[in-house]
């Protein structure tokens, strides 16, 4: 039976900490579902359709597991159950990650007790980069190369230049 992992995120946009944690966690799953959320009441950079394909191209090579993406809205555990998901995978950058991180394992588990939340702690060189940061950066002109893939980083200068 095939262990199957959702990552779920707004990915506005995706980042390279994103990657190390779909990288990471290709090590103990043989299929990972990016799970792109979607909700009425936030204004994101980037439409579905475009995240969508941003994760796409960026996980194209260098991955172990098998790499889907898909929109969901409601809640990340029924999109787990929605798609046999045995395991839900979430990265983790400091205490304050975890500290929230474990209050939505413990809510997860209890709602479906047989799928785990699986923590990925994120490398040291990615740590420091937020998807808020990076869109606060590229809104203001700066260089955002660094935190992103290439693909991500011609769209932000895309959606920000005046």
């Amino acid at each position: 039976m095939a262990r199957i992992g959702l990552y779920t995120g707004s990915f506005d946009p995706l980042t390279n900490g994103h990657l190390d944690v779909i990288h990471a966690a290709s090590a103990f799953c043989d299929r990972i579902i990016v799970g792109i959320g979607t909700h009425p009441g936030k204004a994101p950079v980037f439409s579905p359709i475009e995240r969508v394909a941003m994760v796409r191209a960026a996980t194209t090579k260098g991955v172990m597991a098998s790499v889907e993406v898909m929109t969901f809205d409601g809640l990340a555990i029924d999109a787990a159950r929605r798609v046999n998901a045995s395991l839900i995978i979430r990265g983790l950058r400091d205490g304050t990650d975890f500290d929230y991180e474990m209050q939505m394992a413990g809510m997860n588990g209890t709602m479906a007790a047989r799928i785990q939340t699986v923590f990925v702690p994120a490398s040291p060189d990615v740590r420091h980069i937020t998807a808020t940061l990076v869109r606060q950066i590229a809104a203001m002109g700066g260089d955002v190369s660094g935190f992103v893939p290439l693909e991500v980083a011609q769209a932000l200068r895309e959606k920000f230049k005046s």
